[in-house]
């Protein structure tokens, strides 16, 4: 997780084909787990990324990107806005550990 004045960006490990969307939860050491009920085909699971971990954090579709990791599970999100709460919102998210 790295924070800049202009939001966070960390990583997430994300779960398709489920039958709920689900953000919460840790995954290896640090990994925010993201679960999408849309496949890995054309971009479709990163846009269903995008769209719960803003819902997750209460920002805009438009304030979430994902930054790396298109093609596979271990992907990094940017989401901007105030960084102190976004870091509230992710612990929050990854529960205790």
């Amino acid at each position: 997780m790295t924070g800049d004045a202009a939001g966070l960006r960390f990583d997430v490990h994300v779960r398709t084909g489920v039958a709920r969307i689900a953000v919460g939860g840790r995954y290896g050491e640090s990994a925010l787990s993201v679960a999408v009920t849309a496949r890995p085909v054309e971009g479709a699971a990163n846009r269903a990324v995008v769209v719960a971990v803003a819902a997750a954090f209460g920002v805009a579709r438009g304030d979430v990107d994902v930054v790396a990791g298109q093609r596979g599970r271990n992907k990094v999100v940017y989401v901007r806005g105030c960084t102190d709460e976004l870091k509230a919102r992710l612990g929050q998210l990854l529960g205790p550990g």
